[in-house]
């Protein structure tokens, strides 16, 4: 491999690839959740400046037959970027350049490497707004978000990361470079090129550049934490949402009794609201009339307290009030301080079978596991159910629990990965939201793209 080694170095130049004895390894062997088996064998790591340098690095190794393993951030949750099997690392978090703000097309052109607070900060520096928002904000990578076609908080009225692309450059697996940096909301030209990038974890081609979908920035900002008394209610509230509040709805997150407990008095926090309700909905709008939008939402609000599905509620009447109730909301963050270890699970199903599918899997889950404790959250409104599960005594059955959880998401029709992505960790189970026919044509994309095998391997497929 120190013949592949030099023949990199001297195809792109001094400082782009380092030897693994060279390289700050220990960052790039695991996500928030997956590491690298013990042992696994890295040839190298790359750290191209530019697309033609990408396109000759993977050109090199298809040619060899070595194996490519594409890093963003390292934010994910499912191992999507974790090598595991003999490779060169490739990692974008060297192409930073936001490349052009075009105001007549509300778009960002950026390179797959700059982070999404930086995307965020610069579309407002420019009077626009990036509604993607995430967590791991400060460290994930645009080309990392796309190629797992990210979800966040705003689904609801934005859409996914898949929505909010306009345009793509990827690189395949034999350095062939594909630009599709289209700026166009309507180009019916054909097959949407763009989409076999996002989403598919960086196994059909390394996204470098992208055209960012900007929207108005919002001038008001809407929060309000409702109590209810159960599902049924939820359902009721959001239907009250969705009319009364319009296109304005930004976020409608669902937090069941335990989360909020864990999300409040667990770690530290005052409950805005007593905890003594059957569930907890975070709702924020956006809009462009402040005084407006404010005298709707909390019309809005009363009603639905008058009308007997709120229980209580308190809206924020100012901007920390906001964020103190979003803390609430993103507190899992904050689980190993207090519900740890466990694992962490990103489901969907239609949004009227959420509590149905809470129940079919809580029940399976203690049936085989008494002790098991359960913490459930979620964008509902997306069809996004969140949860984690603990039990105490010794390792988890990470395997077992997963098979139990994923056949009730079967049974449903829903889908094992509502943001996340496959990755790593939920390979094995993929056949329970996708029939053996469908398998079988992201196969047949797999090797017309890359029938040597070489990109991220290990991975969805």
């Amino acid at each position: 491999m120190l013949e592949l080694l030099d023949k990199l170095m001297r195809a792109v130049g001094p400082g782009v690839v380092t030897a693994p004895e060279g390289a700050d390894l220990a960052r790039r062997l695991h996500d928030f959740t997956q590491s690298a088996p013990a042992g696994v064998s890295i040839i190298g790591v790359a750290c191209p400046r530019t697309t033609s340098e990408v396109s000759a690095i993977l050109r090199i190794c298809n040619a060899a037959n070595v194996k490519v393993t594409p890093q963003g951030g390292m934010t994910g949750m499912v191992g999507g970027g974790v090598p595991v099997e003999p490779c060169l690392i490739l990692s974008l978090e060297r192409m930073r350049a936001i490349e052009e703000i075009d105001r007549n097309a509300s778009t960002m052109t950026v390179e797959a490497g700059v982070v999404l607070e930086t995307v965020q900060a610069a579309a407002d520096a420019a009077g626009f707004f990036f509604p993607l928002d995430l967590g791991g904000r400060g460290s994930t990578q645009m080309g990392g978000a796309a190629s797992t076609n990210a979800g966040g908080n705003r689904v609801i009225r934005f859409g996914m990361m898949r929505d909010l692309v306009l345009g793509v450059e990827a690189v395949l697996a034999d350095g062939t470079v594909v630009s599709s940096l289209n700026k166009m909301i309507k180009n019916n030209t054909g097959y949407d090129i763009k989409q076999l990038f996002i989403g598919s974890e960086g196994t059909l081609g390394v996204i470098t550049r992208l055209v960012l979908r900007l929207s108005p920035k919002p001038r008001s900002v809407c929060t309000a934490l409702c109590a209810v008394a159960d599902y049924d209610a939820v359902l009721n509230l959001l239907r009250v949402a969705r009319s009364g509040l319009g296109g304005g709805l930004s976020a409608f997150e669902a937090m069941w009794p335990e989360f909020y407990r864990l999300g409040t008095t667990a770690l530290g926090r005052q409950p805005p609201i007593a905890p003594a309700h059957g569930l907890y909905v975070l709702i924020e709008t956006m809009g462009a009339d402040p005084e407006g939008d404010a005298a709707r939402f909390e019309a809005v609000i009363g009603a639905a307290i008058e009308e007997g599905v709120v229980a209580d509620a308190v809206i924020a009447g100012s901007g920390a009030q906001a964020r103190a109730l979003w803390d609430i909301r993103d507190c899992p963050g904050e689980f190993p301080k207090v519900f740890w270890p466990q694992m962490a699970f990103d489901i969907s199903a239609p949004t009227g079978e959420i509590a149905a599918l809470k129940h079919e899997i809580e029940t399976a889950l203690r049936a085989r596991w008494p002790k098991i404790e359960t913490v459930f959250f979620g964008h509902v409104a997306d069809a996004n159910l969140h949860f984690s599960a603990k039990l105490g005594g010794g390792p988890m059955p990470e395997h077992e629990i997963d098979e139990v959880v994923y056949a009730a998401v079967g049974r449903r029709k829903g889908a094992i990965s509502a943001e996340h992505g496959i990755g790593l960790a939920k390979r094995a189970f993929l056949h329970h939201s996708r029939s053996a026919e469908e398998l079988a044509l992201m196969r047949t994309i797999k090797a017309a793209l890359d029938p040597k095998g070489i990109l991220n391997p290990g991975k969805v497929l």
